[in-house]
C-alpha cells in the first residue's frame, strides 16, 4: 500500500514553514472529525450521505500524496452511490493508514 506523504504540502508551502505547519494541523483537525462522520453514515446505511463523506475524504486523500487511493475513494464513493458497498475494506484501510501516519506528524 503507498505510504501517506507531504510531498504536496510541501510544493504548495514553498518552503513557508508556518504555512505547511497551518496545512498540516487542518488536516490533522478535520480527518479524524470528517472519518468518523464518514463511519456513522456508513453503520446507518445512510450511503448517499456516505458517498458525500468519501468525497470529502478524497481531497485529503489527495493532499497526502496517494494518488492510488483517490482512484480507489473514487470508485468506491460511485459505488455508494448505487447502494454498493464494494470498496469498503479497501477505503477503510486507507483511512486507517492516514491515521496511523498523521500520529507520526
Amino acid at each position: 500500500m503507498e505510504q501517506p506523504n507531504l510531498s504536496y504540502i510541501n510544493e504548495l508551502s514553498g518552503g513557508d514553514d508556518a504555512f505547511k505547519n497551518k496545512l498540516i494541523a487542518i488536516v490533522k483537525k478535520e480527518f479524524p472529525e470528517e472519518k468518523e462522520v464518514y463511519l456513522k453514515n456508513f453503520e446507518g446505511k445512510k450511503f448517499k450521505k456516505t458517498a458525500e463523506n468519501v468525497h470529502k475524504l478524497k481531497h485529503k486523500i489527495s493532499i497526502l500524496g496517494l494518488e492510488e487511493s483517490y482512484k480507489i475513494a473514487e470508485d468506491f464513493e460511485d459505488n455508494l452511490k448505487e447502494s454498493n458497498i464494494s470498496g469498503y475494506e479497501t477505503f477503510n484501510e486507507i483511512l486507517q493508514n492516514i491515521t496511523d501516519y498523521l500520529e507520526t506528524l
